[in-house]
């Protein structure tokens, strides 16, 4: 194993801003500094992470950066700092006066920066190990808001064996990742064509390392291992490297002469099941098909294009999105693959907030921001009264939200505003705002947001029970999961899609690449069922609204095509399907 000591500096991504900032506000959060400014810290990290492109690359272009929603001069100079020098001083100085373990302990599940600064100060806990002997010897239960029953629940999580699991990046974030490194492969000389391949360009929901894929000469290896963020070179040779970058991500790069492309960008963009489907059915024509090409005996017969590939086993072209082995290739040969939906057939965002609740952007910003995307409406849906915490919106602030909306759609801004409420679907399955109210809506959209704990059957019948409301349209991330943070809460999805079938009801496949709830399974479940899918961003700001792409992915991945979601349709034809 060599270090390869990268010879510029790294490449800043905005997992890395986002990250620091996330950092800084947990650490200020444990030394008990104002809730509004670990507050900001937060919001900023999230409008970095929303960002379609690297804040390091509008920095570049001499954008203003203060003029992103929650992002002021003093913010905008420290995302700046970091661009520039990847360091901040800001949260260096608070580590350095912070003791190392205190971060740690606050990701330990149930405790938190809150909980962690009390048993510092109290009981002088600075690391596991304090804390383990402190709950051990019963120090833990008498602090305010503890008790017995949470200090042996905090003795069975210390004790527990820590996770096996598998590091994985959320799409978001390898697609950072991927965009500089095939900005840096196309920089190189004799590159011809550069893809990132695998389970990335079949747009899965999370990524555990890339695979690349370019045509040209073998010098195009000796150039890779030059890309500033290389921190390990695992193997090395004239067709193949395989490096570790300073983020801990592999990456897997291979050369292939440019009539091996197709074949190449088939073998490694296909699951391993759908390689072997393909390599029987072309054994099946006395071909062989691997990742130099199709062959007949020694002579190559295709492999310059996928779809040459394809062609040569008798199917058309089928989409990297369907490449898992669930039935693409013998739809392929029956001539019935779907025509996926594209990002160009939306006509409009059906779930967006605010900052009436917990959005960054205010009503105008958000409506000019749809309009520039060629919208033809968008509904401004923030949370109702329950979700405390996204200061959710009670029937007062709401109705005057509703009448807002009515008056800036009576000025013409060139798109229909559409009342709506991400309204909060509580414990019994009924609703937190009055019917009379929702009845105002154009489009109602229900989720749930708190009882995660429920038993499977009583959050199946809470669900159902909200969608008996007539006033219900779409039932918002229907598991509640938050990927690589929070397992969906347990529920009977077969039973929740028939029932939203029987009432006429939707399915929201929520955008947001932490969410993209529901996954692909379960979108084409949903699609058998004949039950229509929103394709929605869950947009907290206007920067958030681009995050509608990756529901696009995830409904292709479904096998949805553009009849099959909701948000295809115009208004006239979508407010037909939205009277219940």
């Amino acid at each position: 194993m060599t270090l390869v000591v990268a010879p510029r500096e790294r490449v800043i991504h905005n997992a890395d801003v986002a990250e620091s900032f996330y950092r800084l506000a947990e650490l200020l959060e444990i030394e008990g500094a104002n809730p509004f400014r670990i507050r900001a810290y937060r919001r900023a990290a999230a409008t970095i992470e929303d960002l379609s492109e690297p804040a390091a690359a509008l920095l570049a272009r001499g954008e203003t950066l203060s003029e992103l929603p929650g992002i002021g001069e003093d913010l905008a100079g420290k995302i700046a700092e970091i661009c520039r020098t990847g360091r901040l001083k800001a949260l260096e100085e608070l580590e350095a006066r912070t003791p190392s373990d205190l971060a740690r302990l606050a990701r330990v599940p149930g405790l938190g920066p809150k909980r962690v600064k009390v048993l510092h100060e109290v009981l002088g806990v600075n690391s596991v190990e304090d804390l383990a002997n402190a709950a051990a010897a019963g120090r833990v239960r008498g602090l305010p808001h503890f008790g017995p029953a949470f200090e042996q629940r905090l003795l069975r999580e210390l004790q527990a064996p820590p996770p096996e699991t598998e590091t994985r990046l959320r799409i978001s974030v390898a697609e950072e990742y991927a965009a500089a490194l095939l900005d840096h492969l196309r920089s190189l000389p004799g590159v011809g064509e550069a893809v990132a391949a695998g389970s990335f360009r079949r747009r899965r929901e999370t990524v555990g390392d890339l695979d690349m894929l370019v045509s040209g000469p073998a010098s195009i290896a000796d150039g890779f291992v030059d890309y500033p963020e290389v921190a390990k070179v695992l193997a090395k040779g004239p067709t193949r490297v395989t490096v570790v970058l300073k983020s801990g991500l592999q990456v897997d790069l291979r050369v292939v002469p440019a009539e091996s492309f197709g074949a190449a960008l088939v073998y490694f963009t296909g699951s391993k099941a759908h390689n072997i489907a393909l390599r029987r059915r072309a054994q099946g024509k006395g071909l062989k098909i691997n990742e130099y090409g199709v062959f007949r005996g020694e002579k190559r017969v295709a492999g310059r294009t996928e779809a040459e590939v394809y062609r040569a086993v008798g199917l058309p072209l089928i989409a990297p999105e369907l490449r898992e082995d669930r039935g693409e290739i013998a739809a392929a040969e029956a001539e019935r693959l779907p025509v996926l939906v594209q990002r160009a057939d939306l006509r409009g965002d059906l779930h967006a907030h605010t900052r009436a609740s917990d959005g960054k952007s205010t009503l105008a910003e958000m409506v000019e921001a749809a309009r520039a995307l060629g919208y033809e409406y968008l509904a401004i849906s923030d949370h109702s009264k329950h979700a405390v915490i996204a200061h959710g919106l009670d029937a007062a602030r709401l109705s005057a939200q509703l009448d807002e909306i009515d008056a800036l759609n009576d000025a013409g801004p060139g798109i229909r505003v559409l009342k709506s409420c991400e309204v909060d679907i509580l414990k019994t399955g009924k609703l937190d705002l009055p019917d009379s109210l929702l009845a105002r809506l154009d489009v109602v959209t229900a989720g749930v947001h708190s009882d995660f704990a429920l038993s499977a059957a009583d959050q199946t019948a809470r669900l159902l029970k909200a969608m008996d409301n007539p006033h219900v349209h779409i039932l918002a991330h229907p598991t509640g999961r938050l990927i690589g943070e929070r397992s969906g809460y347990r529920v009977e999805l077969e039973k929740v899609i028939a029932g939203a079938r029987d009432r006429g009801c939707f399915l929201e496949v929520n955008a947001h690449p932490s969410r993209l709830d529901l996954d692909d399974v379960h979108a084409r479940a949903a699609k058998e069922a004949g039950v229509l899918i929103a394709i929605s961003s869950d947009a907290h700001s206007t920067v958030g609204l681009a995050n509608i792409r990756f529901g696009v992915d995830q409904a292709r991945r479904g096998w949805l095509e553009a009849n099959d979601v909701l948000n295809t349709r115009r208004w006239p034809e979508l407010k037909t399907l939205l009277d219940r």
